[in-house]
């Protein structure tokens, strides 16, 4: 199914009363420097302390009655985690999380002051996905993916609808990549309210395989993770993101450690 700004309207009316409208914040300094208007829209305000809120409560709380009952899993790098484990308690869902070992202590201990059981496993987001997934078959829970889900993505996407509400100008947007949810749900949105829009994704160098998964026409996946950028250190995009990506995204840049740094 394809996500459509319909989808993402009815994900906001769903999140109403559990997520904030996220402020848009100016950057003198660096917009000075360009010449241009920089805004900043601060996600990281969010319940949750990201993003992932909204994409993780939209999924869960379409579940069955029974899905609820057994419970979700998901695998994270620390934002999905306590996303998800935010979205379950406040459903009154059980939730287990499995993270890399060298996820930050910060976000192991928000995730588990959620509620959600905890399981450190694998040396990177895709190790731990392969642990979560064996977990999920022998407890019979419902998974909960960070980027590869259309309810996620519609989620992601009420991102999009209060930029483009709140600024009809904008003529640039540009967007972290890990797997490609949050670009695909704002890129739906933006480009279906404000055509004009220039949308422009950004990967770590060190894991960007976002660019050679377009020119291959498939999701390829990338050797080996290596940046400081841990939260979109993804491997591999997915089947679901990168048509859209391919589809929506005017351009794909890379930019290395030194200049995560600057």
């Amino acid at each position: 199914m394809t996500v459509t700004l319909a989808d993402i309207q009815r994900a906001r009316v769903l999140l109403h009363d559990v997520i904030y409208p996220t402020p848009l914040l100016p950057d003198e300094r660096l917009g000075g420097e360009l010449g241009v208007k920089v805004v900043y829209k601060a996600e990281n305000t969010q319940r949750s302390g990201s993003f992932k809120l909204r994409g993780a409560y939209t999924t869960i709380a379409s579940l069955s009655a029974q899905e609820r009952l057994n419970g979700v899993i998901a695998h994270s790098a620390g934002n999905h985690a306590q996303g998800v484990a935010l979205a379950a308690q406040l459903l009154g869902i059980p939730a287990t999380i499995v993270m890399p070992i060298h996820a930050p202590l910060t976000k192991v201990m928000s995730t588990r002051r959620y509620g959600a059981e905890v399981i450190l496993a694998g040396e990177s987001f895709d190790d731990a996905g392969a642990t979560a997934y064996q977990i999920q078959e022998a407890r019979k829970l419902t998974f909960v993916h960070a980027f590869n889900d259309d309810r996620v993505i519609a989620g992601q996407g009420t991102i999009g609808l209060e930029i483009g509400e709140a600024l009809p100008d904008v003529t640039t947007m540009i967007v972290p990549i890990g797997g490609g949810g949050l670009i695909s749900g704002i890129a739906t949105a933006l480009k279906a309210m404000l055509p004009q829009v220039r949308v422009i994704g950004v990967q770590a160098a060190g894991c960007a395989p976002v660019q050679a998964s377009l020119a291959a026409g498939t999701p390829v996946t990338w050797p080996s993770a290596h940046t400081i950028a841990d939260g979109i250190a993804v491997k591999r995009p997915g089947d679901k993101t990168l048509p859209i990506i391919n589809q929506l995204v005017d351009e794909i840049v890379t930019v290395d450690d030194d200049e995560i740094c600057r």
